[in-house]
């Protein structure tokens, strides 16, 4: 489909040429526009996406080893620019095309399911189609495998049998495993060693669940050529609103009470030479979907109840629980009258020009699980 839609358009293309007279006239003027907007994206440099490099991506929905299909077609989006030596080769926000390649459901005996999925091209901001070759697996390596079920067996049989020693303790009373010598613990611990090998010859694997915000990471099978970006090009669009000026000087990723990472923590500098009076409760994030986050009351609450009337100044710290931190997200001041943004900041800008110790830091919290399993009972059928 994608190749026939391509032949319509190339073909309408060439009609329109025809039709203007002038059939190299319009190839020309369209090279002079893509020329000018290559030296608005770039540098003129270019950079090597090495074989075996590894991009970090996070699905658009929900792929499932019990439901999904072989051939099934999916997007996902990179959650951090692809830096070179040069710059940056393939920003935040590009859309990578996915395709399934291999199923398989959890099995008996402890074998879990896995997925595995190809990527052959990503879709810049910009609207560059860039191909790639790229995959990713949820499988282990069959030795890893192999010693992670022993491990977990061993485990339910230990089990068994220190359960079926305590029952024949309760059972028979500690007189009886005196008189016997011991013998009657030794047989409970067998039986429920017995009981416990077969439940871990029942025991069925976990299935493989890849949800939105689950990062994966796309590994790359062949080298791509890209140009470098230039640093301006990559900025999101603001909005300020005069006198209002507003200075994010941290960001920090956080769990919730409940150990979500869900949690978005800002350092602001306020200064408030505007005319309008604001107070936290003005603030909020708001992402690419329009989705708006009100501060969240488990973080720093001090600015939050604070009044900024003109002529104020404030520093401090305020929280967002939002969907999912890995997103793309402005910070905005509402206005009362009207509940519109009076200013947007972009949270990518800012964060561009964090520490290296920060980014490290966020991007340990943010990692959340990398095993990809439902958690399912041993005894599921």
């Amino acid at each position: 489909m994608k190749k026939i839609l391509s032949s319509i358009l190339i073909s309408l293309f060439f009609i329109n040429s025809v039709l203007a007279e002038g059939t190299f006239q319009g190839h020309a003027e369209y090279d002079d526009v893509y020329n000018q907007q290559d030296e608005q994206l770039f540098t003129g440099k270019k950079e090597v996406l090495e074989k075996r490099d590894v991009i970090q991506m996070t699905v658009s929905q929900v792929l499932d080893g019990t439901y999904s299909i072989e051939g099934d077609e999916f997007f996902a989006e990179v959650t951090q620019d692809v830096i070179g030596d040069k710059g940056v080769i393939i920003p935040k926000g590009t859309v990578a095309h996915g395709t399934i390649t291999q199923t398989s459901e959890a099995k008996r005996l402890g074998r879990d399911g896995h997925l595995s999925l190809s990527f052959d091209y990503l879709v810049t901001p910009d609207g560059r189609e860039i191909p790639i070759e790229g995959q990713m697996s949820t499988k282990l390596h069959p030795l890893k495998a192999a010693t992670k079920i022993v491990a977990t067996d061993l485990g339910y049989t230990a089990v068994g049998g220190v359960a079926g020693g305590i029952f024949a303790l309760q059972a028979l009373g500690i007189e009886a495993a005196i008189a016997s010598q011991g013998y009657t613990l030794a047989g409970g611990a067998a039986l429920g060693g017995t009981i416990g090998l077969g439940m871990s010859l029942y025991r069925k694997g976990k299935n493989v669940l890849i949800a939105p915000g689950d990062e994966i990471k796309v590994r790359i099978l062949s080298e791509v050529e890209l140009p470098v970006y230039k640093e301006e090009a990559l900025k999101q669009k603001e909005l300020k609103y005069p006198g209002l000026e507003i200075r994010i000087a941290n960001i920090l990723y956080d769990k919730d009470p409940f150990g979500e990472v869900n949690t978005i923590t800002l350092s602001l500098s306020i200064a408030n030479m505007s005319k309008k009076s604001f107070s936290g409760m003005d603030l909020a994030l708001m992402n690419d979907y329009n989705s708006v986050f009100n501060p969240s009351i488990f973080g720093d609450t001090k600015l939050l109840f604070s009044q900024l009337k003109p002529g104020d100044r404030y520093a401090g710290k305020i929280s967002f629980a939002v969907n999912n931190v890995k997103d793309s997200y402005w910070l905005i001041v509402n206005d009362r009258a009207t509940n519109k943004p009076l200013t947007k900041i972009s949270l990518d800008n800012a964060y561009k020009h964090m520490s290296k110790d920060i980014k490290k830091r966020n991007d340990k919290i943010r990692k959340g699980k990398n095993n990809y399993y439902k958690e399912e009972s041993p005894f599921d059928l």
